[in-house]
């Protein structure tokens, strides 16, 4: 089994990358933001759906009604807030630096962040849905060893609430990051995989 301070690690690691990120996101989409806002997006592309992996990896190895909620809401999460992610963050940022200063933004913008808001949303609320269930089965299965999940409720709701926009938003991330490691560096065999050895039969030629 791999260390539990690497696994605690690797899981934390998503949302705690994108908390560091908001400290730089900027509040407001124009001529002057645009690039960091296309530019923060472009790498949160890749670690967004990560969070989601992060937490359907807190019941691998398991195959029960409650586990399969858990990776379902994740992956909803991950489709839905990097579809967000590509929509209001780089087609937005990307027309917005591309019609450069001194042009206010036209309606196609607009309609960007209209769709692009609807959609984040729906990656949200399964990301609480998400937290929720497992808070409920974890601290049923494990009890006091498994109360850093409690940090992933307020921390969706605050990504909820506030994306990953500094302060609120980055708290959110990083109380998810630290809640997942936490908890796995707790119970390590939640993300531990049993490998049954290979067994050989010799046969003898008489």
């Amino acid at each position: 089994m791999r260390q539990p301070r690497v696994l605690a690690l690797l899981v934390a690691l998503p949302a705690l990358s994108l908390a560091a990120a908001g400290l730089f996101h900027p509040h407001s989409l124009g001529a002057d933001t645009a690039q960091r806002w296309f530019e923060l997006h472009l790498a949160g592309l890749l670690v967004f759906p990560l969070v989601g992996v992060a937490l359907a990896a807190l019941v691998r190895g398991r195959r029960d009604p409650v586990a399969w909620v858990v990776r379902l809401s994740a992956y909803v999460y991950a489709t839905f807030y990097t579809a967000l992610d590509v929509i209001s963050g780089l087609a937005a940022g990307y027309v917005t630096r591309e019609l450069g200063s001194g042009v206010p933004r036209p309606d196609e913008v607009r309609l960007l962040f209209r769709i692009g808001t609807p959609i984040g949303e729906v990656g949200s609320w399964a990301l609480l849905l998400c937290v929720v269930v497992l808070a409920v089965d974890l601290l049923t299965r494990h009890r006091v060893a498994a109360l850093p999940v409690l940090l992933l409720v307020p921390g969706a709701w605050l990504v909820h609430t506030d994306h990953i926009f500094s302060p609120l938003g980055v708290v959110g991330m990083a109380l998810i990051g630290v809640g997942c490691g936490a908890l796995v560096a707790a119970r390590p065999q939640l993300v531990a995989v049993e490998v049954q050895p290979l067994r050989y039969e010799t046969r003898h030629s008489g």
